[in-house]
């Protein structure tokens, strides 16, 4: 898809902003708790062969916390019959009891972490949902999010179909119970060849564990074994909790069926290069995973190195917004021979439904999450380091923060570039309109955050950063389309609905 044609996308997002430094407003979901970050997709652990596989997708589920924390389950199949507890809140919170995990009996087990981008945080959308098809019971949790799955709906409801949830995952499974194949594989398959979008796909029946990736790979999907057991999850730090060596990364357009004979591979769609998406690197991967064969701590390390490289200025020390700058802060200090100190001290106890219910404690936002450290700030020249800025609020009230707190500079620096167009891949970001970087120059978005200068790295830093030279228009290595608006699939819902409808009907799994 050309520039041009990413652009019409976004034609419902209303009028572009006036000139000069806006604030984003409006009250639209991704932030619905003053929050202003990118939000996690979600994530998924799947168990084939352990007698303890609940036990370990709790575990694993636990350790891909970041990526969703509005609601969490678990399907097990006991030989018999399937099993479910599906919660909404934290996998600490819901399953810590050993009652809890002793009714989810059996070898096999299918868990998911979930965040949506809008609309109510409510039972019936936590995942993995479940459906009794025609060839027994089938589970299935996606992380991801499917960009024809409204076109899809309302033709499955036209010709009959009933939809117990919002979430676009129940799609697939109304596509697996219409196929006319014999086996639930080809079914399966047969289902994946009629949606479009990002997923990473966990599936569970009475006799297999079922992974499937996107043609272009944009979501992340491994492969790990524990003895004789397998796992399927979205990151390596989930296998690393359970003690599950990896295996390998599940490649772009491949389906994967584990049964008690092994391991089937399965490549259905014409082979295309992978674009997995940048973000992970980024943002929404746990340090610590390795996704793509890159260590994501080394990885964000180097964004800031190349950061310092590209727009590195007299200062006196580099402090990052915890906890997500951290690494790239520390990049930008070896690189450019500042000290690194946490000026900034996160309070991690602070949870968002502490800070929902009032505006004027809403208001008092980023002190109650982060608060100055005058021993480091007062009196010094700080660049301060991000990873990303959507709306420019909370960098707006750490900048006024770190200036109250005596700090004489404070300059701005980003360790990616400018987001300015919105996601329809699984990300939450907001529209086009409430985006700052899509409407404001950087000398105006550093105006409005009140910052002394603001940079950021740019595309040909990032893929740098990533082991290439610099980005090669005619072939991206990655999904970084909230960059350069090269959006790598057809955005047929976006085409016929808006974003009103989008809101209410799909939400992101």
């Amino acid at each position: 898809m050309t520039h041009g044609q990413a652009k019409c996308c976004d034609r419902d997002a209303g009028a572009a902003a006036p000139h000069g430094p806006q604030p984003p407003s409006g009250d639209y979901g991704f932030s619905r708790f003053g929050d202003d970050r990118l939000r996690e997709e979600c994530g998924v652990f799947g168990v084939f062969g352990h007698e303890g596989a609940a036990a370990l997708t709790a575990l694993g589920l636990h350790a891909l916390q970041h990526r969703g924390q509005e609601g969490c389950g678990i399907v097990t199949y006991d030989g018999k019959r399937f099993n479910q507890e599906r919660r909404l809140g934290l996998v600490g919170d819901n399953f810590n009891k050993r009652d809890v995990i002793e009714r989810l009996q059996g070898d096999m087990a299918l868990g998911h972490n979930r965040y949506s981008t809008t609309g109510d945080v409510i039972l019936r959308n936590v995942q993995p949902l479940f459906a009794d098809l025609e060839q027994g019971g089938f589970a299935v949790a996606h992380n991801g999010n499917l960009t024809n799955a409204l076109t899809l709906r309302k033709e499955l409801i036209a010709s009959g179909a009933i939809c117990q949830s919002t979430s676009d995952t129940e799609v697939i499974l109304h596509l697996i119970s219409r196929s006319k194949k014999r086996r639930i594989v080809d079914r399966f398959i047969e289902a994946l060849q009629q949606i479009e979008g990002a997923y990473a796909l966990a599936c569970l029946t009475n006799g297999m564990l079922i992974g499937a990736r996107d043609p272009i790979g944009i979501r992340p999907l491994v492969l790990g074994r524990l003895g004789n057991a397998y796992v399927l999850t979205s990151e390596t730090c989930a296998l690393d909790i359970v003690g599950a060596q990896f295996v390998r990364e599940i490649e772009n357009g491949e389906v994967v069926v584990i049964t008690k004979e092994g391991v089937e591979s399965f490549h259905p769609f014409a082979r295309r290069p992978a674009r997995p998406c940048i973000f992970e690197y980024i943002y929404f991967a746990r340090p610590d995973s390795i996704v793509g064969g890159c260590s994501v701590y080394a990885i964000r390390k180097e964004m800031g190195a190349e950061l310092a490289r590209e727009s590195n200025v007299p200062a006196d020390v580099v402090v990052p917004i915890p906890d997500s700058g951290v690494p790239a802060a520390l990049g930008y200090s070896q690189f450019s021979g500042l000290p690194f100190e946490l000026g900034i001290i996160r309070n991690h106890y602070v949870g968002r439904t502490f800070i929902e219910p009032a505006q004027h404690i809403r208001q008092l936002g980023v002190k109650l999450k982060h608060s100055a450290n005058p021993g480091v700030i007062r009196g010094a020249r700080v660049v301060l380091i991000d990873d990303s800025v959507v709306r420019g609020t909370t960098s707006k009230k750490i900048v006024a923060m770190l200036k109250d707190a005596g700090a004489r500079e404070v300059h701005m620096r980003i360790s990616s570039p400018p987001i300015t167009h919105p996601d329809f891949y699984g990300i939450d970001t907001p529209r086009t309109q409430e985006l700052l970087a899509a409407n404001n120059t950087v000398e105006e978005m550093r105006s409005y955050m009140g910052a002394d200068s603001l940079a950021f790295l740019s595309v040909d830093g990032i893929y740098r950063a990533m082991g290439y030279d610099g980005r090669d228009p005619r072939s991206p290595k990655f999904t970084d389309h909230c960059f350069t608006g090269d959006y790598p699939t057809r955005l047929l819902d976006q085409g016929t609905v808006t974003n009103r409808q989008l809101s209410m009907l799909a939400e992101v799994d």
